[in-house]
């Protein structure tokens, strides 16, 4: 397994397998805590592990979490989604930057994304199943959500938008969510 820094992302970092295939399929590690400790990660600090399944065109996002933030690791265990993450940390070098990925159940690559990003997906195949592993417990008080469509954030989803949740639809732009957190 490699790792390899997001140069849009100050502190994020994508994590790829070396699978090992034959006629069977293939076996691969995805997560290794020695690989993620080389990065200065501590590979302990993860206490949850989530799974979502979407539907082909399904946006989820764009969500992160006031407070200390929430880092996560998020991998396409199966299918095929277009990741985005947008960097909110005012204090970072790459602040407002923006990075997209092609998370793929045939890849495995891990996602590293830093507390203080806002991040989300589009599910691009049938079905996708995305996994997170987060190292902070869920407080939905700490939910924020920047509306996936706003042109602020200027994110060119690959597909129509077949659905979002309710949340989602009514989540205000980055500019009004930006003045909220100075407030």
């Amino acid at each position: 397994m490699k790792a390899t820094a997001v140069p849009e992302i100050d502190g994020a970092y994508l994590f790829e397998p070396t699978p090992y295939a034959d006629e069977r399929g293939f076996f691969c590690r995805t997560f290794d805590a020695d690989v993620v400790r080389s990065v200065g990660l501590d590979p302990t600090a993860f206490v949850q592990d989530s799974l979502s399944r979407s539907a082909r065109g399904v946006v989820r996002g764009m969500h992160l979490r006031s407070g200390a933030g929430e880092a996560k690791l998020v991998r396409c265990s199966y299918g095929k989604v277009f990741d985005v993450v947008v960097d909110l940390r005012e204090h970072s070098p790459t602040y407002l930057g923006r990075a997209s990925f092609e998370l793929s159940g045939a890849a495995q690559t891990t996602l590293y994304i830093p507390a203080g990003c806002a991040h989300g997906f589009q599910a691009l195949t049938e079905t996708a199943d995305t996994s997170y592993r987060i190292d902070r417990p869920h407080d939905p008080a700490e939910d924020v959500t920047i509306a996936f469509d706003d042109p602020g954030l200027a994110i060119a989803w690959p597909l129509p938008v077949t659905s979002v949740s309710e949340r989602d639809r009514r989540a205000p732009g980055l500019a009004e969510v930006l003045k909220q957190r100075e407030s």
